[in-house]
């Protein structure tokens, strides 16, 4: 992997943050609290965008691996790694593996829970710990 490659993601991911950092704080303004539409609109339309980039990018030869890489590993990847995520799972689906498709993706929302509460724990010992409690 050359150097432009890895400048590229360096970049789109630059603007991706950036642009799920808006797009987010925008959206949560306007609805308030109480459901997290920001990061759900991020989530999907970071999936359609990554859904369309893929099949465009691999077929296009116009489209050089740092410009690939830029757009959907840098870009995409900045904004929500559930696009990756959902472009994984369709797929297995479309390969006809729905076992793994399903596998998938209970033990990635599953697991990303558990991990998030685990975090949770830690998180809770430490500052405990700091406290000197």
């Amino acid at each position: 992997m050359g150097g432009s490659v890895v400048a590229a993601v360096a970049v789109g991911g630059a603007i991706g943050s950036v642009a799920r950092l808006l797009l987010g704080v925008a959206v949560q303004q306007r609805v308030g609290p109480t459901f997290p539409v920001g990061t759900l609109l991020i989530n999907i339309s970071g999936s359609l965008i990554l859904g369309f980039l893929v099949p465009v990018a691999l077929q296009s030869p116009a489209v050089t691996p740092a410009l690939r890489a830029l757009l959907t590993t840098g870009l995409c990847g900045g904004y929500t790694t559930f696009s990756t995520f959902s472009l994984e799972t369709a797929v297995l689906i479309e390969e006809g593996g729905y076992g793994r498709a399903a596998l998938y993706i209970v033990a990635s929302v599953g697991l990303a829970l558990l991990g998030t509460f685990i975090g949770f724990a830690a998180a809770r010992a430490t500052l405990e710990a700091l406290r000197g409690g």
